[in-house]
């Protein structure tokens, strides 16, 4: 089974906490230091960004960050480098996080293949339509045993909703507001409403909330309507100001 289906069967009743942070990011060899620092802190998943020149959803933090790893020399070819043996001390699901231009230049079976490889779990691919996948990509990513996490918003009908979770595997990516990450911090009723309307649809993949997430209260939040939630541009704020050596400081007073 793939680790991320291990991960949100474990304990239902157990909340997910899933990190992201940029690929070569504050320094090019980072990455797996990172990685192996948020497993030991006490962190269910991990989303590895790996960078690009033109975003879509990211904010300015994720922005800056993405923009000095790529001074710093990361690509693809440098990411599946760093996570050759990553295997070997990390065992909680890894997630790439990153837009269809490089994985379309890498070449999508190819980048399935490595990821398959070096055990990566996932794929999140903000820009790659769901009909599209669905047509031309999900055999491929079936065969190496990738699951591609899906996003929707406040702004989702219920009808694509669903359509979403009948072709999801893992669990659903919940974009708490139309907006970039980190622009807020926090829930109002707006997205309160939202994360209750969506449970209520009963939908067979758990849901974990992203883009807003920033600390202990928030975390709380976003996890009483859902299976976990994502903190991206918190911790790379932490990263920026205190670099790889605050890592547990920083979950632990997520989590408690």
């Amino acid at each position: 089974m793939n680790r991320i289906n291990q991960k949100l069967q474990e304990k239902s009743n157990e909340k997910l906490l899933s990190i992201y942070f940029t690929a070569g990011y504050p320094n090019l060899n980072d990455t797996a230091t990172i990685i192996q620092d948020l497993e030991k802190s006490g962190v269910g998943m991990i989303e590895i960004g790996l960078p690009f020149s033109d975003p879509l959803a990211d904010g300015p933090t994720i922005q800056a960050s993405s923009t000095q790893a790529l001074k710093n020399g990361m690509t693809t070819e440098v990411l599946f480098d760093q996570l050759k043996d990553i295997r070997k001390t990390v065992n909680i699901p890894l997630v790439i996080m990153g837009y269809f231009n490089p994985i379309l230049q890498y070449g999508v079976e190819a980048f399935c293949k490595k990821c398959r490889e070096i055990g990566i779990d996932g794929l999140i691919i903000p820009d790659l339509p769901v009909d599209v996948f669905n047509d031309r990509y999900k055999s491929i990513f079936e065969t190496y045993d990738i699951i591609n996490v899906f996003l929707i918003t406040p702004q989702t009908s219920e009808e694509r909703v669903r359509f979403i979770d009948s072709i999801s595997q893992g669990f659903i990516y919940m974009v708490s507001s139309a907006s970039v990450t980190g622009s807020s911090s926090g829930f109002g009723d707006i997205q309160t409403d939202y994360f209750k309307r969506i449970a209520k649809m009963n939908l067979k993949n758990p849901q974990v909330i992203g883009f807003g997430i920033s600390d202990h209260e928030s975390y709380a939040q976003a996890t009483k309507y859902a299976k976990g939630a994502i903190i991206g541009s918190a911790f790379i704020k932490n990263l920026s100001k205190n670099g790889v050596d605050n890592t547990e400081q920083f979950i632990q007073s997520i989590l408690n």
